[in-house]
């Protein structure tokens, strides 16, 4: 599979504070590529890198197997992106905002395809409104339409779904699914919300504190194999000396009034037996995979929730 970003050892100092720490990573061609971090962690630094608005430090960047400090105009027309939010024109209509953007990027389209544009994102039923009167889940897609004028092969977008209620963040999720299933686009999108990028995301990359903490295939670092445990009995004591001395011991640990392990879910089952067996009397047996729990137990928000729970 072919590469569409290839990030090598990228480092970005702001006078004593390092914001991007030695980040490698790769973006594959055709995928939804999930950039994940708490506020702060440097997910738009690293993007406006991308985007050669700041520059690095150090280190490499090369985007559609160019380095984008020798073929930077090359690069950014196969490139759509939104930083943060979309900035649009209020006052001028949603066609009007997509004339303007195709003349910006030296392009001639028909309304014709304009509005077939708005299709694609959902909103060509409001082509000749007036942006001022549109909700931000709508600016939101006529930002991407924008984003998408010139056809770019790479779509970077930073934290697409802030401040959109539920309705609007699941438009967005189907908006990226599609661009990228059925238009085929790569897409490098970076969010805090957990949830949303494990319905999404094929590939992800997590950082801490501008840092690399794990990348791979959302498939893989979700392992099912890996599942967390939680276990809650009338005798918790009693129960964990009796795991102990089982082959689910390991990993073993307290965790307020609760027991947690970790094991494939399909010896829960087989678990759950041999407790009752062993007249355990089970309050709850309660299985956690999800990004939000890997996330949790890889940064340094597991230490904040620590904290606050003492």
């Amino acid at each position: 599979m072919s590469v569409i970003i290839e990030v090598s050892h990228l480092t970005k100092k702001f006078s004593r504070l390092t914001a991007v720490d030695d980040l490698s990573f790769t973006v594959p061609a055709g995928e939804v590529y999930g950039f994940l971090g708490q506020n702060g962690a440097g997910k738009s630094t690293t993007i406006r890198m991308l985007l050669t608005l700041i520059t690095p430090t150090s280190g490499s960047i090369r985007i559609l197997d160019k380095n984008i400090d020798t073929h930077r105009k090359d690069i950014l027309q196969k490139v759509g992106a939104i930083v943060e939010k979309p900035d649009l024109y209020q006052y001028l209509t949603a066609i009007q905002n997509l004339q303007l953007m195709a003349k910006l990027s030296g392009i001639n389209l028909p309304d014709k395809m304009l509005i077939e544009q708005l299709q694609t994102v959902g909103i060509a039923d409001r082509a000749r409104d007036k942006v001022k009167t549109f909700s931000q889940g709508m600016k939101q897609r006529l930002g991407i339409a924008c984003a998408l004028i010139h056809n770019p092969e790479l779509i970077i977008l930073d934290e697409p779904t802030n401040g959109l209620d539920p309705q609007g963040i699941a438009d967005i999720r189907n908006l990226i699914l599609h661009l990228s299933k059925n238009k085929g686009k790569t897409i490098f999108v970076s969010s805090h919300l957990l949830s949303e990028m494990e319905l999404i995301a094929d590939s992800m990359l997590i950082i801490d504190k501008g840092k690399k903490v794990v990348e791979g295939k959302v498939s893989q670092l979700l392992d099912p194999a890996h599942t967390l445990l939680q276990i809650e009995t009338t005798d918790n004591e009693k129960t964990k000396q009796l795991l102990l001395l089982s082959s689910w011991h390991e990993g073993l640990q307290t965790v307020e009034h609760t027991l947690q392990l970790r094991l494939n879910r399909i010896e829960i089952p087989a678990l759950n037996k041999y407790l009752v067996e062993n007249n355990i009397a089970v309050i709850s047996l309660t299985a956690r995979h999800s990004l939000e729990d890997y996330f949790l137990s890889l940064t340094t928000s597991n230490q904040h929730v620590a904290a606050y729970k003492n």
